[in-house]
């Protein structure tokens, strides 16, 4: 059986609660994109760029995850560092794109910051990314060298996550990336995205699937394949179809 998310999935929580009256100045300042007040603060030249609150957040951290550029652009020219824990261990970077703050998760992109670490769920940018169905920002993570095959502790991969919650636009686009979409990618003992599609019943996703050709003998560690489980799903024939003529090339070739 799939898991499915809930009220305390990471994918349903955005921005951070916060109670200003536990914030120090500067956390304050941040949080509420106060520029000036930022500027001032560290003006005097005794403000630690880099203090963290009880949650281990640091300035940079409440900019990004309530949206104030002007704030992260000024706390990283001071030479805040980019890649902070917070008690959840997600950087700075990981709550923008969380957040979808697509500007401040630029500047730090731009400006060196790794997209990889992954939060205590196992998730990295490109989770987030592609469960928000942000095409631009997974387009910008790409090319900043987010890892595309990191899995979180579901076992899925961004991809995978994308099959999983059938964001049918992300699967079509991460195909069009040219991804090896047919590699062996596990989940719960599953080899290929196409035998979780048939279990998520999407009928849309299984024809990108098996338009890029997923492999639909490949089997999972009880030996079922797409087709076998298909058997039990709206997509038996689809399957069945796609099977009988892999079966033929692979006899006209030998």
């Amino acid at each position: 059986m799939l898991p499915s998310l809930d009220d305390d999935s990471p994918f349903t929580q955005r921005g951070y609660n916060i109670r200003e009256k536990h914030l120090g100045k500067l956390h304050r300042a941040a949080s509420r994109g106060d520029v000036s007040k930022v500027e001032r603060i560290l003006s005097r030249g005794n403000a630690d760029l880099d203090e963290r609150d009880k949650k281990k957040r640091t300035a940079l951290h409440l900019a990004c995850a309530n949206g104030h550029p002007e704030v992260v652009a000024l706390l990283v020219d001071r030479g805040c560092q980019l890649n902070v824990f917070d008690n959840k261990n997600m950087t700075a970077l990981l709550k923008a794109v969380q957040c979808q703050k697509e500007e401040c998760a630029t500047i730090l992109l731009e400006l060196g910051a790794d997209p990889n670490p992954p939060d205590v769920y196992g998730n990295t940018t490109l989770h987030y990314a592609i469960y928000n169905e942000d095409i631009p920002m997974t387009k910008k993570l790409l090319l900043h060298h987010a890892d595309i095959e990191s899995a979180n502790k579901d076992e899925l991969t961004p991809f995978l996550l994308a099959v999983h919650e059938q964001k049918e636009q992300m699967v079509d686009f991460l195909r069009k990336q040219k991804e090896n979409l047919t590699a062996n990618l596990s989940l719960w003992c599953f080899k290929t995205a196409l035998v979780l599609v048939v279990h998520c019943e999407s009928a849309s996703i299984v024809s990108i699937l098996l338009q890029q050709n997923a492999d639909v003998f490949s089997q999972d560690m009880s030996r079922w394949a797409a087709e076998d489980y298909a058997i039990f799903s709206p997509f038996s024939r689809q399957i069945k179809h796609h099977s009988n003529k892999d079966l033929l090339v692979q006899s006209l070739s030998l």
